[in-house]
């Protein structure tokens, strides 16, 4: 009889003790499972932030700036083109140079700037500037000068130089150098920087 019950109570805790093995083994690969659940969701966020720093990184690469480009080129005007382009690239859009540009003389590989203004000169405008150019200190005579000598002056491009030139064409000479500002967009400042090589009279 005493020995019955000793073998009963070992069957009852063989049965707990496979209880509790079957009940540490589940919980063990409950756990298993939530670890790789986390990981795979860590995963995916690495994931996610990575594709947003690469969307970041391509809009800021694609930004586009405005350029003025103008003179011997096929279609002149203002055109959007992608930062970090260079003068070669905004000539290209412009349709190239034409048949008597001058493009050569030109930095074809510098970095352009937003809102800057491209001047391409003709062969012949290239050659009136390198002879000036040459002349150095030779001051311009804003009653007699050409529209590539005005061109030359600091400050002075292409819409400027036909203003000085429409002024003088309609008032007359010039009296004074000082009456280079009645042109509009010439104020003082500007004027300071050129005073020294202009003239209304032969010297």
């Amino acid at each position: 009889m005493l020995k019955k019950k000793m073998q009963n109570r070992q069957k009852q805790m063989v049965s707990y003790l496979l209880c509790a093995c079957l009940f540490v083994g589940a919980g063990i690969f409950y756990c298993a499972g939530l670890t790789e659940q986390k990981e795979v969701v860590l995963v995916e966020q690495e994931q996610d932030t990575s594709l947003e720093e690469q969307t970041a990184q391509i809009k800021e690469t694609e930004k586009e700036i405005l350029v003025h480009v103008c003179g011997a080129v096929k279609n002149p005007g203002v055109y959007k083109i992608k930062e970090g382009s260079r003068i070669c690239d905004i000539i290209a859009l412009a349709g190239g140079g034409t048949s008597d540009s001058a493009v050569d003389t030109l930095n074809l590989a510098r970095v352009l700037k937003d809102e800057e203004r491209i001047f391409v000169p003709t062969i012949q405008e290239a050659e009136t500037i390198e002879v000036l150019e040459k002349k150095g200190s030779q001051k311009i005579n804003l009653n007699t000068a050409t529209k590539e000598q005005l061109m030359t002056l600091s400050g002075i491009g292409e819409a400027k130089a036909e203003d000085i030139i429409a002024y003088r064409a309609e008032n007359g000479d010039f009296q004074t150098i000082e009456d280079i500002m009645k042109i509009s967009g010439i104020k003082e400042a500007a004027f300071q920087k050129i005073k020294d090589k202009i003239m209304v009279k032969e010297e």
